[in-house]
C-alpha cells in the first residue's frame, strides 16, 4: 500500500484521503454489513458446518440428519432453525418430518474457497 507525504502543516495529502473516502461510499452501509456478519456467525459452527456439507448430496429428513451425526433432536433443531434463519437452508413438510435442503448448492464450496 502507497504511503502518502505528509505536507510542512502536517496533515496527510489529500488525493489518499479522496481515496479512502470513495472507498468508503463503495462499501455496504453498516445495516448490511451486520446481516453479512450474522450470516458468517451462522455458520461458525462445526455442527452447522457439517449440516451443510450433509445437504450438499440433498434434501434431507431431520431424522437422517438426526441419525448421521448423532445429536439430541433439540440440538439439531436449534441449529436447523439457526441455518433457516440465516437464509442457507429451506424446509419442507412432509407428514410428521421436515425435509431440508440449501438454498445455494454451491455454499459449501464458497465455504471451501474461503477457508482456503
Amino acid at each position: 500500500m502507497k504511503t502518502c507525504e505528509i505536507k510542512d502543516e502536517g496533515k496527510p495529502c489529500s488525493d489518499q484521503i479522496k481515496k479512502l473516502k470513495k472507498t468508503l461510499d463503495e462499501i455496504p452501509d453498516f445495516e448490511e454489513l451486520e446481516n453479512k456478519s450474522e450470516r458468517f456467525k451462522a455458520i461458525s459452527d462445526p455442527t452447522r458446518l457439517k449440516i451443510l456439507y450433509l445437504l450438499q448430496e440433498g434434501e434431507l429428513c431431520v431424522c437422517e440428519i438426526l441419525t448421521a451425526l448423532e445429536k439430541p433432536q433439540s440440538t439439531i433443531s436449534h441449529h436447523l432453525n439457526v441455518l433457516k434463519n440465516s437464509g442457507f437452508i429451506k424446509g419442507r413438510k412432509e407428514g410428521v418430518w421436515i425435509h431440508y435442503k440449501l438454498i445455494n448448492p454451491k455454499v459449501v464450496d464458497l465455504i471451501e474457497d474461503l477457508a482456503k
